[in-house]
């Protein structure tokens, strides 16, 4: 029943603006995130391997998120006490010589996994001591509109790559500034597609730095290169 009454969040609808306690005191979802953009990223619990290793990386990349005007905010189901105590390691595994208890983003608290089935965030397959389910890895990325832009669903046993979380923000900040695709393993710097719904005379006048077509068999010219904006 609990996995049932889950109800998750589609892209494109605007995300829950929901309240919480956090490591920074109470918060209102869309008032922390005021005009920026904004990643969730969701842990199982404090104090597990797998999540250590995953906020030590968060916490030596919160620059690059904030260069890109990204707030970040992580959730564990443990209480904001624990966040505090569990920060210290953290930092302690970043290599900090005297480890403090905060991090360079907030930590909500889900002790009740209210947010966990509010947002389709738990994990069937990985239960706690208890029995109960625990969080997956969720990676929800938030629009300055507070609309859901991207959603990424880990089990509990795979660590994320904070690295590709970065590249796909470039991916979708550019995109929505830009009438443009981003191809396969794209980076940034790299060509960007012309998308196909995009006439030949309007491809012309939106990209003067001109475009490539790919030829095809088909003889459809679907594949269309330009540089990056």
């Amino acid at each position: 029943t609990l996995f049932r009454s889950m109800p998750g969040i589609l892209l494109g609808e605007v995300f829950p603006n929901f309240e919480a306690d956090t490591t920074v005191g109470k918060i209102k979802l869309h008032t922390f995130l005021g005009d920026s953009w904004g990643v969730l990223f969701s842990h199982p619990r404090d104090y597990t391997p797998v999540c250590t290793t995953e906020l030590g990386r968060a916490v030596q990349l919160a620059p690059e998120f904030e260069k890109r005007g990204v707030k970040m905010i992580a959730l564990s189901i443990d209480s904001v006490e624990d966040h505090f105590g569990w920060s210290k390691d953290i930092n302690a595994y970043n290599g900090m010589e005297d480890p403090k208890e905060i991090l360079p983003f907030p930590i909500i608290a889900d002790p009740k996994r209210d947010l966990a089935v509010l947002l389709g965030m738990l994990d069937p397959d990985e239960k706690d001591l208890t029995g109960m389910p625990v969080t997956a890895r969720c990676v929800f990325i938030i629009g300055p509109d507070k609309k859901m832009k991207l959603s990424i669903l880990y089990p509990a046993t795979t660590g994320r790559n904070f690295d590709e979380i970065l590249r796909v923000i470039d991916s979708l900040q550019l995109t929505s500034n830009f009438s443009v695709a981003t191809p396969v393993d794209w980076q940034p710097g790299d060509r960007v597609m012309v998308p196909p719904m995009m006439s030949e005379e309007d491809a012309s006048k939106n990209f003067p730095c001109g475009v490539y077509t790919k030829e095809l068999p088909s003889g459809k010219k679907y594949l269309r290169y330009t540089a990056q904006p």
